[in-house]
């Protein structure tokens, strides 16, 4: 499966989990979906550049390292984590379609947010 229809079951997996207050770890989220750890940013970089793009919550902010309980360093869609998280565990992932796989690609190639800060995504829209 290719990594922008990958993103889009990944959606469908963080909407669920979000509809249910749930926080995922990047080990379980990687074990719901079949895929090794490490592959896991390049699934979401195209959530995350959707969200930004499309003034939602962001989806990606309930994934977060064992260790830390925070996302790892590609996540940049705020700087606030408690209030993203708050955001995206009370919006209703129910009554928002699943992005089609073009409107993925069309986010990631409008904003590819791996390796940007926050401020530097902004800058790219404005």
């Amino acid at each position: 499966m290719k990594r922008i229809d990958t993103a889009v079951a990944v959606w469908s997996v963080l909407s669920l989990a979000a509809m249910n207050r749930q926080i995922l770890t990047y080990s379980c989220l990687a074990r719901l979906i079949g895929v090794p750890r490490s592959n896991l940013g390049r699934l979401l970089e195209p959530i995350q550049s959707y969200c930004i793009l499309s003034n939602l919550p962001p989806l990606t902010s309930i994934v977060v390292e064992e260790r830390t309980g925070r996302p790892g360093d590609g996540f940049i869609a705020a700087s606030d984590l408690p209030q993203a998280q708050a955001d995206t565990l009370s919006h209703d992932w129910l009554q928002q379609a699943v992005p089609h796989p073009h409107d993925f690609r069309k986010a990631l190639d409008t904003l590819p947010s791996c390796g940007l800060t926050l401020g530097e995504l902004m800058q790219q829209i404005s």
